[in-house]
């Protein structure tokens, strides 16, 4: 299966970074510590904005307190995290200008957790403090191809979660989604779905990036 685009965009957590099991330490312990039902928390937690997420759980509380208390212990707990296998050579492929990464977390924790998976910090990044309405809206994508002033139609996305593929498809970009966070059965508004980022080859010619995807990392929708 092959895409052509003229620039990716790349969500970070499930599709760059491995930090699963960070993620639903921290939303497990903060869900015990306010007496929410954790597994709920985590429904909502995965692709979202940190106070997009309280806010859905936990309308009750001081949203923009939590997140900053949530965002303390995100980046404080490196324990488990590192990069998706594939994704420093993927990245390594790309001319610099063709790549952005568009993720719901905060710069500081996105840095953070780039370094902890010795994956370089890009100088083009949208994170949770650049827009007004996170992922599932489609502002942050938007944004994404805005800043590497290409046409969103131009676009390709990879993403692991269904609120980051409705942000991408409401963008009206294409959509590859990675089966890490969450199962394929839940992926299928992607264009396509794959197991793995080590059989995705990118080159450039004439402008444009060609993307192979390997047969045996598709997975049928």
């Amino acid at each position: 299966m092959t895409f052509t685009c003229k620039s990716i965009l790349f969500d970070l957590d499930g599709v760059l970074v491995d930090s699963t099991q960070a993620v639903e330490r921290i939303w497990r312990k903060w869900a015990v510590l306010h007496k929410l039902d954790p597994e709920l928390v985590l429904e909502h937690a995965h692709g979202r904005r940190t106070i997009e997420t309280i806010r859905i759980v936990a309308p009750q509380l001081d949203a923009d307190g939590e997140t900053d208390n949530v965002e303390e212990m995100e980046i404080a707990d490196k324990e488990g995290i590192v990069a998706i296998p594939g994704a420093a050579d993927l990245l390594r492929s790309l001319p610099s200008d063709r790549f952005i990464i568009v993720t719901s977390a905060t710069r500081a924790l996105a840095s953070a957790r780039l370094r902890y998976a010795g994956l370089p910090v890009p100088q083009r990044i949208i994170t949770a403090d650049d827009v007004a309405e996170g992922k599932p809206s489609p502002e942050p994508y938007l944004k994404g191809a805005a800043a590497l002033q290409i046409a969103p139609a131009e676009c390709l996305v990879f993403e692991d979660t269904p609120a980051g593929i409705e942000s991408a498809r409401a963008a009206r970009m294409r959509v590859i989604a990675l089966a890490t966070t969450y199962p394929a059965a839940e992926l299928k508004a992607a264009d396509a779905i794959v197991t793995s980022l080590e059989d995705v080859r990118a080159d450039l010619k004439e402008g444009i990036l060609r993307l192979d995807l390997q047969p045996n990392s598709v997975i049928k929708k």
